[in-house]
């Protein structure tokens, strides 16, 4: 396997990188800050579409997209340093258009979607016109486990119905988010990973209610989100609305969820890149008791550590993204969830040691460093626990072994 960056990969590396540097590096910080001091924080920002509209001009859009038609076509391998580079702004996904839950969701519809769905969801989404969420995690049962699931999708004729409640929906507080694809049990009697259905809802359908935008460890995270929403016999028309077929979630779930769990990864080392960057500059221009910071208190070893933990996780994903790639998602679930465990542990790490040597600044908004070690520690979480995680990668690990010693004479 080669990890060298191809011909394409590096001039798309550079036109991102320079887009980045150029529109977005030199305003971010204070630009976040006003949006969040905002008396009414749910409010698009004119600067984001700004840029989105240039990043779609010079090409720079959909990078995320294998296919083709609709995106850059790039792999797994060649799309990794995209993202890391992405990932050391909290703005520059949405600029262009690579940001999640959106990605996962266009991914979904353009796999699964029935032409009528592209029409009026797909190509508004591919074009960054409006946003979206997913609505999977429900508040009152062990979601890791998406069995437990009681929120309901029951066919009635031509129509669907849905009712229950869903929380830490990303991206539902925007203005622009339209759309939400709701997971729920459509035949509680069919086998376990055949009774559950998605389904396209409106956010403006009868019956939908967001309850609530949740803080998440103190940040609203304006102005996407993380909603709870109720759904009260919400009817929609059954053709128009189940992506695939009845039944059919968890084939689309686990189809969505690899590249996602994968793209998180890659903004992740990107963010713990700026957070070692932040933690090196601090250290040879603050000064306490007449010596650097760099040359107190081991903090030499800490960022050593630093840079071997980014590295070695960095690695990690780029394999699994070629065995992605290479292999498909059931050769590449173990380096998956491994990756998944492994990154957001290490980017929390190592913002936390940048916080550290930032003192009371670091545990503020003048720097993105807590903003930083919320979303590494919210990672830890989302799209399966590190639990969950570390369970696929021991059946994994174990599972020739069980057959060797289910097979061996007693």
């Amino acid at each position: 396997m080669d990890f060298a960056h191809d011909d394409r990969t590096s001039e798309l590396l550079a036109r991102v990188d320079g887009f980045i540097r150029e529109h977005v590096d030199p305003v971010e910080g204070d630009h976040v800050r006003e949006l969040q001091a905002q008396p009414q924080p749910w409010t698009a920002s004119p600067l984001v579409e700004e840029w989105k509209g240039l990043a779609r001009e010079a090409g720079l859009w959909n990078l995320f997209l294998p296919d083709e038609e609709h995106g850059a076509g790039l792999t797994n391998l060649q799309y990794a340093p995209l993202a890391e580079r992405m990932g050391r702004s909290l703005l520059a996904p949405e600029v262009f258009n690579c940001n999640a839950p959106d990605t996962g969701n266009m991914e979904i519809l353009l796999h699964y979607g029935n032409q009528a769905q592209h029409d009026r969801w797909l190509r508004p989404l591919l074009a960054g016109d409006i946003r979206s969420a997913f609505c999977m995690t429900e508040p009152d049962v062990a979601s890791s486990d998406a069995t437990n699931m009681e929120a309901t999708a029951a066919v009635d004729g031509d129509e669907i119905v849905l009712n229950g409640r869903k929380w830490w929906s990303t991206g539902v507080g925007h203005p622009n988010c339209e759309v939400l694809i709701f997971m729920g049990v459509t035949d509680p009697d069919a086998h376990r990973y055949q009774r559950h259905s998605m389904v396209l809802v409106p956010v403006d359908a009868p019956g939908v209610t967001v309850e609530r935008l949740l803080p998440a460890m103190g940040f609203l995270d304006a102005p996407s989100g993380h909603g709870e929403v109720s759904f009260d016999d919400v009817r929609l028309p059954l053709e128009d609305s189940v992506i695939g077929a009845p039944g059919q979630a968890f084939e689309i779930a686990q189809a969505r969820l690899g590249p996602g769990r994968i793209h998180h990864c890659m903004r992740l080392i990107g963010l713990a890149e700026l957070a070692l960057e932040l933690a090196c500059r601090r250290a040879v221009a603050r000064t306490a008791f007449r010596k650097p910071l760099a040359n107190l208190g081991g903090n030499r070893e800490r960022i050593a550590d630093a840079r071997i933990a980014i590295q070695q996780a960095r690695l990690l994903v780029l394999h699994a993204a070629w065995l992605l790639d290479t292999q498909g998602l059931l050769g590449a679930l173990s380096a998956v969830s491994q990756i998944k465990v492994a990154v957001p542990n290490m980017a929390q790490d190592v913002v936390d040691m940048a916080m550290q040597l930032h003192g009371g600044a670091g545990m503020s908004n003048d720097t993105p460093l807590a903003a930083a070690w919320t979303t590494a520690r919210a990672l830890r979480i989302a799209d399966g626990p590190d639990e969950v995680h570390r369970g696929v990668v021991a059946r994994v690990e174990l599972g020739p072994y069980i057959e060797e010693a289910e097979g061996s004479p007693a």
